[in-house]
């Protein structure tokens, strides 16, 4: 039995420097671990603290920015590079000056991330305000989209990144949805911050219904008064208290701050009945968030979708005064099927006395054949409405 090979480890110490001055703590030495798994880049991340670590620099400031300027150059104009390194859509950067270390990682997406060290905190600032001066531009939207953004748990923790998405306005596209969700969404639609009582939204019922664009909609309709975050990892950020934390408090320095919604996407196991068992503590911080101590004077709320019956979910995610609205989103009868297919100029030939989903009209009025027999889907698949 062939036995696996132990993972070269490197092994870099650095013994500190002599203080110049008499008085100064003498500086700690740094111990480097690296493995073939490291990249050129993870060992940058660890250069950028080896002055912080052994006390060097003691003072520590960074940021995060979305939007930046591709000829951005994020370092001050005298900085020395140190090192450069490109892989997979990202480049890292380590320069220095006088007293200070900068590292910065920049994506193609737009978003960085800057840490500087230095041997005051004043030197630690003004390099860093520097670095990030006339750096980022505000995105390109217009009224046919809205700025939103998306939520993920990074290597170096959590990390937001906006993007302007197409969003339809409500009155475009209140025709997609049958009487009953039509009404119960122009409320929602219409709500203002100082009309909002219950923290949870829930907008359940079958895929392909249009609660994905519904939400869309939702946050052109509330830009003004509130920011759209949808957040690509539930499980992780209900599983890590630093991640909810840093969601839930936000910018508390922002004098003008916005409501924030919070977009949980097919959230099946976080609500539905068995929840509490299957996992753990994830449904109680969300209960805690929407109307427990955690959500105090927080200005957040939070969306969620799910494919489950009503009568599935966890009896405490529904109880009155928790939610804002539940909106049980279903397929549109046969005759608002059939005008729906009129209005957009193709034959309702195939509508039958159920009705159709939003996702079976789209399919539809692109040619597609409606699924038939007794193993077709209920819905069309390919479309995420």
């Amino acid at each position: 039995m062939s036995q696996e090979r132990p993972q070269d480890v490197l092994h870099l110490v650095e013994p500190p420097e002599k203080a110049t001055d008499p008085g100064a703590r003498p500086a700690l030495p740094v111990v480097f671990n690296l493995s073939d798994n490291n990249s050129p880049a993870d060992v940058m991340d660890v250069l950028s603290l080896r002055p912080f670590a052994s006390g060097e620099q003691p003072w520590s400031r960074s940021t995060r920015l979305d939007h930046v300027r591709p000829d951005a150059p994020l370092r001050p104009g005298h900085a020395r590079l140190v090192r450069v390194a490109h892989e997979k859509g990202k480049e890292s950067v380590l320069a220095e000056g006088d007293g200070w270390t900068l590292l910065t990682n920049r994506w193609k997406n737009g978003a960085a991330y800057l840490a500087v060290s230095a041997v005051s905190d004043e030197l630690a600032e003004t390099v860093l305000e520097e670095s990030v001066k006339d750096a980022t531009e505000p995105p390109k939207t217009d009224e046919t989209n809205v700025e939103m953004g998306f939520w993920h748990m990074g290597s170096h923790g959590p990390v937001r990144t906006e993007r302007a998405i197409s969003a339809d306005s409500w009155d475009d596209i209140r025709r997609n949805y049958t009487a009953p969700v039509a009404d119960a969404l122009d409320a929602v639609m219409n709500l203002t911050r100082e009309q909002v009582s219950g923290r949870l939204l829930l907008l359940h019922g079958p895929p392909g219904t249009g609660k994905t664009t519904a939400l869309r909609a939702l946050a052109r309709a509330w830009s003004e008064w509130c920011q759209a975050d949808c957040i690509l990892d539930p499980e992780a950020l209900f599983g890590t208290p630093s991640y909810l934390m840093e969601v839930a408090v936000g910018d508390d320095e922002d004098e003008n701050r916005r409501w924030r919604l919070l977009i949980l996407e097919d959230c099946d196991e976080l609500i539905r009945g068995e929840a509490k068992q299957s996992t753990g503590q994830g449904l109680s911080r969300l209960l805690n968030l929407t109307d427990g101590m955690l959500g105090q004077g927080r200005d957040v709320l939070v969306a969620i979708t799910t494919n489950e019956d009503l009568t599935m979910l966890h009896p405490a995610v529904v109880r009155p005064g928790r939610c804002l609205a539940q909106v049980q989103v279903g397929p549109l009868t046969r005759d608002e099927a059939v005008t729906w297919l009129e209005d957009s100029g193709t034959a309702p030939d195939e509508i039958g006395q159920d009705g159709a989903s939003l996702a079976e009209l789209v399919a539809l009025r692109k040619g597609e054949k409606r699924p038939e027999g007794p193993d077709a889907p209920a819905t069309a698949t390919g479309f995420y409405l």
